[in-house]
């Protein structure tokens, strides 16, 4: 049998896996990941935290220990994640290594609700910065508006960002000149830019399932024909962007400075549409220098069945630009669609965050009464 999830690595194709929690780290299924599935990374959101508190039992003892502290629900959730993102960088420090500081990466999202404040959100990123400290973590900054200057300042104080929520080519290239500008900043002040690393995250699944929705309103031949499409296209045409920054002058003058790549990583690859074979946004993106990051249930999918054939993206970038194309005619708006889907994103990470909050409040009560009751 072929190693699928070997093979896309020959390819150049990082494996991220989209999940992170104390279950995956204490019970050393991250490190069997790393050894039998050849994972190189991981991403985590809240989504995922406030999932992890929920189901698992190992947070209990540090919760009763912050508890016992009137630790606020703030300050917990700070805690227990910066502890669970450091623990991961430890895990992954030998790949880290052994990739030439490439991969073993480790992310951790600022708080969600400073999408739209630039100050508070650099802010963050430092203090996350310091908190975790280690050389293998990456911040997570979305890619806002009030993102963007954000991300330049973090990269030109040497912050490694792994730049999230990007669904529009437009902002995707704006997020490129902030990582350009940040290097350009941080050589200004010294700083040796080839230890800074950043991937900018650009979603792919949710762009099908808006733009779906939207081709199965109008029901025609060819709206049913360009059902699953966008996505991919979408995400084809941000790598053509990417090399044609890798082309530019800017960036020739940083590669001579020690600059790495920001490279592309295909977000949201995980398929919402059933009628869709369950690892196509992987193997329709593959390319050199890009990071997959995969839910787990994808990432299996691969392991089991994923027919990995070679590149899919370039000398595919006509094709993809003739879909984006077809649906402007049909008069589906490209630019209406990533906006509403940013906005979007920010809100499920906002609503996440505050269930996140929730669990811990939750968690806490329960740590108090607990304590309280082995007093009496």
């Amino acid at each position: 049998m072929t190693d699928a999830l070997a093979r896309l690595s020959e390819f150049g194709v990082s494996v991220w896996l989209d999940d992170l929690s104390r279950e995956l780290l204490a019970g050393g299924e991250l490190r069997k990941l790393i050894d039998e599935r050849h994972v190189v990374g991981v991403t985590s959101n809240p989504t995922i935290f406030a999932s992890a508190l929920a189901k698992g039992d190992r947070y209990e003892d540090q919760v009763r220990g912050l508890a016992a502290r009137d630790a606020d629900v703030e300050t917990t959730v700070f805690e227990i994640t910066t502890d669970d993102v450091r623990s991961a960088c430890d895990v992954f420090l030998p790949v880290y290594e052994a990739t030439n500081h490439v991969d073993g990466r480790v992310s951790i999202e600022v708080d969600p609700r400073l999408a739209r404040d630039t100050e508070k959100t650099i802010e963050a990123a430092r203090l996350l910065w310091r908190t975790v400290d280690r050389p293998n973590v990456m911040i997570k900054i979305p890619a806002t508006a009030e993102g963007l200057p954000a991300i330049t300042t973090a990269i030109s104080d040497g912050i490694s960002v792994n730049v999230t929520l990007i669904f529009s080519l437009e902002r995707y290239r704006a997020v490129m000149n902030a990582f350009v500008t940040g290097l350009e900043q941080a050589r200004e002040k010294g700083i040796d830019i080839s230890t800074i690393a950043s991937v900018a995250s650009f979603f792919v699944s949710r762009v099908d399932s808006e733009v779906d929705k939207r081709l199965d309103a109008i029901g025609t031949d060819e709206a049913k024909e360009l059902r699953g499409k966008a996505g991919i296209a979408n995400a084809r045409l941000a790598y053509q962007a990417y090399e044609e920054i890798l082309a530019g002058e800017r960036w020739k003058t940083l590669v001579g400075a020690g600059a790495r790549v920001q490279r592309p990583l295909w977000a949201s690859t995980g398929v919402k549409d059933p009628a869709y074979p369950d690892t196509m946004y992987v193997t329709e993106l593959i390319a050199p220098d890009t990071v997959n990051t995969m839910p787990g249930k994808t990432l299996d999918a691969v392991a089991d069945h994923g027919e990995i054939k070679g590149e899919s993206i370039r000398g595919r970038y006509d094709e993809a630009r003739q879909v984006l194309d077809r649906l402007e005619r049909l008069g589906i708006s490209y630019d209406e669609v990533t906006e509403l889907l940013e906005r979007e994103g920010v809100d499920k990470f906002e609503k996440s965050w505050a269930e996140l909050l929730q669990t811990v409040t939750d968690e806490l009560d329960r740590a108090k009464a607990h304590a309280e009751g082995a007093e009496q």
